[in-house]
């Protein structure tokens, strides 16, 4: 489904991607974990579409990069570190909203569906600049699945959210990505990204330094991998 070879990334003479390799099967969730400065937000941007690598090779859902990056949005459905939302729209406009620039049909009911998945259809009515930050994360992971897409890219979903908003979210995340749909998610929580993720992946140095399948099997030696492949 998302296929990244030898991709290098530079800002000026600071490279920050070097030749990363990246593969995610349909269906798997991958958390992509790594320190401050590692590159994890610019290499999900240009899993996005959102800006191009320097070199290497983007393969997403069968398309090349960045000369498929039409069709790949209509694919993907992306949660950043900004929701991403009109805070003087209410929660149920926003949707609308969203809803008219994919042109879906029978906007009206699938508006009522995605409220009623991420928990906020009896506020579907209130401003959104009234909501909690955990309430506007929900709201924008609604306004990311509103097209139905395959791939969905989450960026830190959780940052700025208390204990209880993150449970929300970690309840909301497997129900969303139950059915089968492709996921990429970076994260500093280790402990989180283990128990919802199929697969780990260690990101240092501007590579992919290590990667690990089934992760919540073995919280403790994921946490010394992590502290190996980042500390080297």
């Amino acid at each position: 489904m998302i296929e990244v070879k030898g991709l290098v990334k530079t800002f000026g003479p600071k490279p920050v991607l070097r030749g990363l390799d990246f593969t995610v099967a349909e269906g798997e969730f991958v958390a992509l974990l790594g320190p401050n400065g590692a590159g994890k937000t610019t290499f999900l941007r240009i899993l996005a579409t959102l800006s191009r690598p320097r070199i290497g090779t983007v393969r997403i859902a069968g398309y090349i990069l960045p000369g498929g990056a039409s069709a790949v949005r209509r694919r993907l459905g992306v949660v950043s570190h900004q929701p991403l939302l009109y805070g003087d729209l209410s929660a149920e406009e926003n949707l609308h909203f969203y809803g008219r620039m994919y042109a879906l049909e029978n906007r009206t009911e699938r508006v009522r569906e995605v409220l009623e998945l991420v928990g906020l259809y009896p506020r579907r009515r209130d401003l959104v600049r009234e909501f909690s930050r955990g309430m506007q994360q929900r709201l924008a992971i609604g306004r990311a699945v509103m097209h139905r897409p395959v791939i969905l890219l989450f960026d830190e979903p959780h940052t700025g959210l208390d204990q209880d908003a993150r449970s929300m979210l970690d309840e909301l995340l497997r129900e969303i990505t139950s059915g089968g749909r492709t996921v990429v998610m970076t994260t500093h929580d280790l402990d989180r990204a283990a128990e919802l993720a199929d697969r780990v992946d260690i990101l240092s140095r501007g590579k992919i330094e290590a990667s690990v399948k089934n992760a919540a099997m073995d919280v403790v030696g994921l946490q010394k991998l992590y502290r190996e492949v980042t500390h080297a």
